[in-house]
């Protein structure tokens, strides 16, 4: 696979962080994991909810932290001392670390651990700066059109 090098792009912009960023880590080669599986469903208008499966573990061997614009989630399961001799091994509860990339004023708003499901909700909250907003039209104002010149006074 070719790689490309963004740092000419880091030297000739400015306010661009975001979207180099973005290039960098889609350019990057790193291996993609499917465990544990997870589903990203849009729950409302401005809401979201990532559900990851992670059944074995319990609330104390799960971590969700937002850090970096990034919402990481880890497990490590305890050892288990009990001697175990297993005939067929299929659920697996190996250690594992998951990270989603969290837009512009992205915020978790909650995680619940059940039934075996991990569920972290999420809500997108847009300043007020952002928002469209609704000019008036003013009716009847006589406007003036010799604004490059204004005529003078005597």
């Amino acid at each position: 696979m070719r790689n490309f090098d963004l740092a000419p792009l880091y030297r000739a912009t400015v306010g661009f962080d975001q979207i180099a960023d973005l290039m960098d880590r889609v350019l990057t080669t790193e291996p993609t994991t499917s465990y544990p599986p997870y589903n990203i469903e849009k729950t409302a208008d401005d809401a979201y909810r990532i559900s990851i499966a992670v059944a074995g573990f319990s609330d104390a061997d799960l971590s969700v932290e937002v850090r970096d614009k990034g919402l990481i989630v880890t497990a490590k399961k305890a050892e288990d001392e009990t001697e175990r001799s297993y005939l067929h091994r299929g659920i697996a509860t190996r250690a594992f670390e998951r990270r989603f990339h969290l837009a512009d004023h992205v915020r978790v708003t909650g995680a619940a651990h059940t039934d075996g499901m991990l569920h972290i909700d999420l809500e997108r909250e847009v300043p007020e700066a952002l928002k469209p907003r609704q000019i008036e039209i003013a009716k009847g104002v006589p406007v003036q059109t010799d604004v490059v010149e204004p005529k003078a006074v005597n």
